[in-house]
């Protein structure tokens, strides 16, 4: 893992960003790096975005299998964590069986995120979501 991070603070309208292994372990260290940022209003706001990052994080080491970028911004209204990989394949929000021990990453971020979506980029795609900062 590699930080831009500085004194774990982030001020209002700045990103910090840093990259991160297709490991599972990089799914700790990515949760880790987004909740170690100052100015994480409460508790709810703590736990959605550790576990939206973790969901997102956890679909970029399955399946995208290259090193990617996690970014944060915090703007007034909210935070927008983004996940920049190197694949190139599109990201589909697939239903599974009940008993299925996979699948459901993508729904659970529809559920808590206030808005998320996909973007593609020059050589992969973006997946991000964002948390309001106000009361829900």
């Amino acid at each position: 893992m590699s930080s831009d991070l500085d004194a774990s603070a982030l001020e209002e309208g700045l990103e910090e960003r840093s990259t991160f292994d297709p490991d599972p372990q990089s799914v700790p260290q990515a949760r880790a790096f987004v909740l170690s940022l100052q100015g994480i209003p409460d508790e709810d706001t703590r736990a959605r975005l550790a576990t939206l990052t973790s969901e997102v994080v956890t679909n970029a080491v399955l399946h995208s299998r290259t090193p990617f970028v996690v970014t944060v911004t915090k703007v007034r209204s909210h935070i927008r964590v983004a996940v920049v990989d190197r694949n190139v394949q599109p990201v589909l929000l697939k239903t599974y069986g009940p008993t299925s021990p996979t699948g459901r990453g993508l729904h659970i971020v529809e559920a808590l995120a206030d808005r998320w979506g996909v973007e593609k980029t020059v050589d992969g795609k973006a997946v991000w979501f964002e948390v309001d900062l106000e009361t829900r």
